[in-house]
């Protein structure tokens, strides 16, 4: 995205460790899974956080190891399409991946699991391994039941399309498949990417032409050449903001609450905590008025965009080569080296901004891209959003993919709204996530 600009010169790995093990939100005396109220973001409920990953997931995914990204720093390779297709939840589609789909009574339907205490799950195999586009999409019990969510929804769609008695049978699927995007691309233009950037950058940048009715984005730094490709600014720093989102604890229904993101393990083997790759634990259900502002509901807020993440994403779980890559900031910060990326300063002056120095932002100078982007939000926002670099960035690219993507709704029809599949609660002609979780959960 910035070819012009060298990679930042590499800071020792003791450096890294430190400004890693700085970046470790204080926490109350109530311990390493407690929530410290003081760093509460009010204007980005908790549900975004995770909305987020569910985006990230369906546009990126680099397989490569820290190891291997050490061995070949060059051999980045985005496994996901840069586009809002939804793959993470489609795969390769009813033909080519035919375990997702209910194929003996309904192809057009996505399969749906249920658990041992009978509650919607996840699909799965005799294991529990979740049969889903995308196994991240089960790494942790909010991400896994988003998943569900959009399950469910293409599953309600597509009983609309079946008998509205106008689309033809053979094309059932593909019509169901269109207005499930659509919607989806919809939420993150419309309800995603104004929480997190802000509504005067997304007006700025996304411009509907009134006398020719057609979108322009009106990009300066995300400019592909013919198609759209993932930035390693983007998927290696700026859309890494989220992991100062996480919350340490959180409550999934009025019965299950207090739930810690990670804990040890019992003597059983079992955890009472919110990792994945599991079927979904009895009662575990969650409800999504805590998550989003569902009718009237006050949901739990995210954690600010800043330069601190919660104490358990320092010990996160699994084996790892050497201590410090139990901590996400360090993993983080060494990755962006590795991808040999430019400093937060470096991209901040090609932006056009007086960059922060290293005094401002309490770290080394020239500064890593991704520490840059969240102290940014924190100084310039107070960590409601992201910042000038980081917030441009992340609206550029998500923007300039939907440009770029011929099957998007704002090239195939540009005056469609999803108004005529799910009802405007608010009444202020947004269609938001909380429309479609409501939309969803209607009988």
């Amino acid at each position: 995205m910035f070819r012009r600009l060298g990679p930042m010169s590499e800071l020792p790995e003791g450096d890294l460790v430190a400004l890693a093990e700085a970046m470790r939100e204080p926490g109350p005396p109530s311990g390493w899974n407690g929530v410290a109220q003081d760093f509460d973001n009010e204007a980005i409920p908790a549900g975004y956080t995770y909305l987020g990953q569910f985006i990230d997931h369906d546009i990126t995914f680099d397989p490569a190891s820290l190891s291997e990204r050490r061995d070949d720093p060059d051999a980045l390779h985005s496994f996901r399409s840069p586009r809002f297709d939804l793959d993470s939840v489609y795969g390769s589609g009813p033909v080519d991946e035919p375990f997702q789909y209910a194929t003996a009574t309904d192809p057009r339907r996505l399969l749906i699991g249920m658990s041992q205490a009978g509650d919607p799950d996840l699909p799965r195999n005799t294991e529990g391994t979740a049969l889903i586009g995308d196994p991240r999409n089960d790494e942790n019990i909010i991400v896994s039941q988003l998943q569900l969510l959009f399950l469910k929804l293409h599953n309600k769609i597509a009983g609309l399309v079946g008998s509205d008695g106008v689309t033809p049978q053979d094309r059932w699927f593909d019509e169901t498949q269109q207005r499930v995007r659509w919607l989806y691309q919809w939420v993150v233009v419309h309800d995603y990417l104004p929480r997190i950037v802000g509504q005067d950058l997304v007006d700025d940048l996304l411009i509907h032409e009134s006398d020719t009715g057609v979108f322009d984005v009106r990009r300066r730094f995300y400019l592909p050449k013919r198609n759209a490709y993932m930035p390693l600014e983007f998927s290696g720093a700026a859309f890494r903001f989220g992991h100062s989102m996480i919350r340490g604890i959180y409550n999934l229904s009025g019965q299950v609450t207090d739930r810690p993101i990670f804990t040890p393990a019992d003597p059983a083997g079992e955890f009472d905590d919110l990792r994945g790759f599991r079927p979904l634990p009895p009662g575990w259900t969650i409800d999504w008025s805590l998550f989003f502002p569902i009718a009237g509901s006050t949901p739990q807020p995210s954690r600010h965009i800043d330069a601190k993440l919660v104490t358990p994403l320092f010990d996160l779980p699994g084996q790892v080569e050497r201590p410090a890559e139990e901590s996400l900031a360090f993993r983080n910060l060494l990755r962006g080296q590795l991808l040999r990326l430019p400093s937060g300063q470096d991209v901040a002056r090609f932006m056009g901004h007086v960059p922060l120095t290293g005094a401002e932002l309490q770290a080394p100078e020239p500064t890593p891209l991704w520490f840059y982007i969240l102290k940014e939000a924190e100084l310039q926002t107070g960590g409601q959003r992201l910042g000038k670099v980081g917030g441009r960035i992340v609206a550029e690219v998500l923007l300039g993919m939907l440009e770029l993507d011929k099957r998007s709704w704002i090239n195939q029809s540009p005056e469609w709204t999803p108004t005529a599949i799910v009802a405007d609660t608010d009444g202020d002609g947004v269609i938001r996530m909380s429309d479609v979780i409501a939309f969803v959960a209607a009988n």
